[in-house]
């Protein structure tokens, strides 16, 4: 295997780059699991999560991946034969329908296009009908990490209080918390689904739920089968910094650096960091003359970008050429859009140079590829970069001088 020299541009929607921080935070002693010293670690994670999923409510962190994480969030609040309303946003809004299909819930799919989010119109219109309160809740990706899709979370929870539905609200933030604002309590939603490999800029391993009073109360007479998922008794010894069974200790220390990391930046800055650099991504793609798979500008995701291929050229081609020629893993196509789309990761430990070296690895292999766009796309993104950044720093000197 021949030697490449610089770095690997990891620009696929997650697992995403882990910063140098984390990483050392990482390699550090195991510490006992029952010990106070861990005590302290995990209520300290506790207090940082909380601000970042902006709730009060009960957060569980379970060593698993965001399916894991799905499975908590179903199996600690429903009973087998329940029906719960799910929306066909992408692939993994699919997955987690399956999901439920497999545990013995009565799903019903909402068929959609996979280039909008879900309709809080339709999902009011849904639950009006239910007049005998058969739907026990309603489950939503935030954002589809297949299409670069965000619903509008909050506009559903308006369009559910319409209807006074007791409908729980369960929402996947998996590619979406400490990337896009999200606010559990505030939006009503019951459990929130996450993973850690994504905009809390850690490797694959840990699950998260938050979870709602009302979700408590619905646990108390879920009847589905659980044990190591069973949120009773990781509350119990969460209280006191605890885990009934041995948890992620060095996934932890990551998690405690990358939440300072955040709080240093500011959460608001985090989230118009990620604004600023998925616009300067659609404006490329623009320029291109290549099409975003988003159609709604409302939903378009501050994650990543989904790029549709012209007609007639394979989308993963492509991305072999690019991972061959310039070392940068773009994101795939998944299911239904298999070799018809590319995926431009923009989140977590990510900045403007960063960017400007993927869009530049995307538009020459667009050219080694031969595939039809205008040149033009990376420009087009810098000058809004240098132009948004010669604003910011306008207003902050303009602030200082007042």
């Amino acid at each position: 295997m021949s030697f490449r020299s610089g770095r690997h541009f990891l620009q696929i929607p997650g697992p995403t780059n882990i910063p140098d921080r984390v990483l050392r935070a990482m390699d550090s002693p195991i510490i006992d699991h029952r010990g106070q010293d861990f005590a302290r670690l995990v209520l300290d994670i506790f207090a940082g999560l909380k601000t970042v999923f902006k709730t009060s409510a009960d957060i569980i962190i379970f060593p698993s991946s965001g399916t894991g994480a799905w499975e908590a969030a179903l199996v600690n609040t429903l009973s087998p034969g329940d029906k719960v309303l799910m929306f066909e946003t992408g692939h993994f809004a699919t997955l987690w329908f399956q999901m439920a299909t497999q545990l013995g819930i009565a799903a019903e799919f909402v068929p959609g296009d996979w280039r909008h989010g879900v309709d809080p119109e339709q999902v009011e219109n849904l639950l009006s009908a239910d007049r005998g309160h058969i739907i026990k809740a309603v489950a939503v990706v935030h954002n589809e990490t297949s299409t670069g899709v965000t619903s509008r979370i909050g506009e559903i929870r308006k369009a559910m209080d319409r209807t006074a539905h007791p409908a729980l609200l369960m929402v996947d933030t998996i590619s979406s918390l400490a990337s896009i604002d999200y606010r559990h309590d505030e939006w009503g939603v019951d459990v929130t689904v996450a993973c850690s490999q994504k905009g809390l800029m850690l490797p694959p391993g840990l699950g998260f739920n938050a979870v709602s009073a009302k979700a408590r109360a619905a646990a108390k007479t879920a009847r589905m089968p659980k044990s190591y998922w069973n949120w009773n008794e990781m509350i119990a010894n969460n209280k006191s910094g605890f885990f009934p069974y041995t948890p992620a200790t060095n996934m932890l220390f990551g998690l405690r650096e990358a939440l300072l990391m955040m709080q240093e930046e500011g959460l608001d800055n985090v989230f118009a960091r990620h604004a600023r650099l998925s616009e300067a991504t659609r404006r490329a793609v623009r320029a291109w003359g290549l099409e975003i798979l988003c159609l709604n500008p409302e939903e378009y995701s501050n994650v990543l970008t989904a790029v549709l291929m012209p007609e007639g050229h394979d989308a993963d081609r492509f991305r072999e050429l690019v991972l061959q020629r310039f070392d940068m893993s773009l994101g795939t196509g998944l299911t239904k859009l298999k070799g018809r789309v590319f995926r431009i990761g923009h989140l977590g430990d990510f900045n403007e140079l960063m960017l400007a070296g993927s869009l530049c690895g995307v538009e020459m292999g667009l050219t080694a590829a031969g595939v039809p766009h205008k040149n033009g796309g990376v420009l087009a993104a810098l000058d809004y970069l240098s132009a948004d950044n010669t604003m910011r720093e306008t207003s902050r000197i303009t602030a200082r001088s007042a």
